[in-house]
């Protein structure tokens, strides 16, 4: 490879990986989390997707053993209803699976609740699209050289970008359908209503001559 080309190559790597950075879904956070309370966190993932997460506690005490009320229930769950992690009373933990289906996934931590009331710090790390992938178990697995997989890398970030077009192509086409219906049902509405202000209207008129007939007002 001479000069030019690696540096066409270079170029190319850098490009397709800063639109990868604003595409790939990444959450690294640390959160409070109050005895008795819960906190979840969503996440918008296409459909066919992996998605890896971990989570675990923060020691308060550091050196000394985890407090045994420094524990969080964790499930893991898509808008479907479908449960894809569960643990109960845990001090860390991690889940992997692929989507099924295109949405929300939520992940949600309970702390029990506890006298006198505590405040649990939780580390978590959840990862969809080409970050979820272990690259360095591929590269043992496959034995392949590193230029052969930071091609696959950049494959694989190519079709995850594409994918993603397409999905974001398919939410649009789905909120611009929504907004059809509901001006349709809008107009709909208003046309209702504007019935029903009419006949009431009419009704009122009808109620009003017929008192002032009887009173022979008119």
């Amino acid at each position: 490879m001479d000069c030019n080309s690696y540096k066409r190559f270079n170029l190319f790597t850098i490009l397709v990986l800063i639109i990868a950075f604003f595409l790939t879904r990444v959450h690294s956070i640390r959160f409070d989390l109050q005895s008795g309370h819960t906190k979840c966190i969503a996440e918008d993932i296409k459909s066919n997707a992996m998605t890896v997460g971990k989570y675990h506690i923060v020691n308060p005490s550091e050196g000394h053993p985890l407090p045994d009320s420094h524990r969080v229930t964790v499930r893991v769950t898509s808008s479907y209803g479908n449960n894809y992690h569960y643990a109960d009373h845990v001090p860390s933990g991690q889940f992997a699976f692929q989507t099924a289906e295109a949405g929300d996934y939520m992940a949600c931590f309970f702390a029990a609740d506890h006298q006198p009331a505590v405040t649990v710090t939780v580390d978590f790390d959840w990862k969809s699209g080409v970050a979820a992938k272990d690259w360095s178990n591929v590269a043992k697995k496959g034995s392949v050289e590193l230029m052969e997989l930071e091609l696959k890398k950049m494959f694989d970030t190519v079709q995850s970008i594409h994918d993603e077009m397409f999905y974001l192509r398919e939410r649009e086409e789905e909120m611009q359908e929504l907004n059809r219906s509901t001006h349709s049902n809008m107009a709909w509405f208003s046309f209702l209503s504007l019935i029903i202000a009419l006949s009431v209207s009419g009704l009122q008129l009808w109620h009003l001559k017929t008192f002032f007939e009887k009173k022979k007002l008119i």
